[in-house]
């Protein structure tokens, strides 16, 4: 079967691993890769694809109605993955309109333009809206996150990915708008953008500077393979029921601290260092504000239903993870320097 996709934000973290991976794995689909390129939306993480002849790159944000509409008539578009948003929590906090604009308005823009081209057809259309497991809020108690659990968010960034599933949910209630919805607990891998947890650790103990740990560092987070996500993703949109929430996680708890301490002991052991010596680095830094004590998701549902799980252990997809980075140090530079915006000028400005 032929189809043709958008997905939107696949210049990013988690879009790029699930560009990859359609791609590739289904040469018979078009891939439209929309993406405003802001500051975690980086080409580079796509060279090994970009010539592809099923894959086609455009610069546009989700919040320019024509542009979204242009590009979903153009292209057949018949398929939606949004995966575009701001993530940042602790960018959230000193910057929330943005986190309104691209997460609230932006998905309402891709909504409306969706539910205009295929009015005259919705079977067979699909919208997946790619949500986070912070909507849900903080727990305090050995429960767990299921798809029925109240939204309770906590932060800028969690209340703008709430109103958006929330908007989802609406277009597929009064307009009869195909959709999914998926709600992942916290990403690690290739390609992260260094401002998140793991990443930043890494490329700080790579130059040996400070480990900067929120508060005791007793925050509890479930921690997934970004590439398990993206096979979650494509379950999901192939297999998943309409009108259905999944949410998607590793079964994978770790105190922030605890992390720290496996990623020091990891890189002692790749840079040659003396056992305990990344250790010294960490330092324990003020909390930030409405920091939410722990997450954990549920994945029960995914794994009765559509038969995903997880495929490798944290130990392991750690470890490859640290090898990755230590192997793209030049990917790192481009990021911390910036030079990494220059990718689209030079590669796609003249096309």
């Amino acid at each position: 079967m032929q189809r043709n996709l958008l997905i939107t934000g696949g210049a990013g973290f988690i879009g790029s691993h699930v560009v990859r991976r359609f791609v590739n794995k289904y040469p018979q689909y078009r891939i439209i890769n929309l993406d405003a390129l802001t500051y975690a939306g980086n080409l580079e993480n796509l060279r090994d694809i970009e010539n592809a002849p099923n894959y086609t790159f455009v610069k546009a944000d989700i919040c320019d109605a024509e542009a979204v509409a242009k590009v979903i008539k153009e292209h057949g578009i018949d398929g939606i993955i949004h995966l575009a948003a701001e993530s940042h929590v602790d960018r959230s906090i000193t910057d929330p309109l943005s986190f309104v604009r691209t997460n609230v308005f932006g998905t309402v823009t891709l909504l409306n333009a969706a539910k205009e081209a295929w009015k005259s057809a919705m079977e067979g259309k699909r919208f997946y809206h790619v949500s986070t497991d912070e909507v849900y809020g903080s727990l305090h108690d050995d429960s767990l996150f299921l798809e029925t659990t109240p939204y309770d968010p906590q932060s800028p960034y969690s209340a703008s990915k709430a109103a958006s599933d929330h908007f989802v949910r609406a277009y597929g209630n009064t307009y009869k708008l195909p959709f999914v919805v998926s709600n992942c607990s916290n990403n690690y891998g290739s390609h992260h953008f260094p401002e998140k947890l793991i990443p930043l650790m890494i490329n700080n103990l790579r130059n040996s500077k400070p480990l900067p740990v929120y508060g005791k560092g007793e925050n509890v987070r479930d921690w997934l393979w970004v590439e398990d996500h993206a096979s979650a993703i494509d379950t999901i949109f192939h297999n998943g029921k309409n009108g259905e929430t999944y949410n998607i996680g590793g079964h994978n708890e770790w105190k922030n601290i605890d992390l720290v301490h496996l990623l020091c002991s990891i890189m002692d052991k790749k840079l040659g260092r003396a056992a305990g010596e990344s250790a010294k680095l960490i330092t324990y830094v003020t909390d930030r504000a409405g920091h939410d004590l722990r997450y954990a998701i549920d994945a029960g549902k995914i794994e009765r239903e559509l038969g995903w799980k997880p495929s490798i252990t944290f130990e392991v997809g750690l470890e490859r993870t640290v090898d990755w980075y230590l192997a793209n140090t030049e990917w790192l530079e481009h990021l911390t320097t910036g030079a990494y915006q220059q990718y689209y000028k030079e590669h796609y400005a003249q096309r």
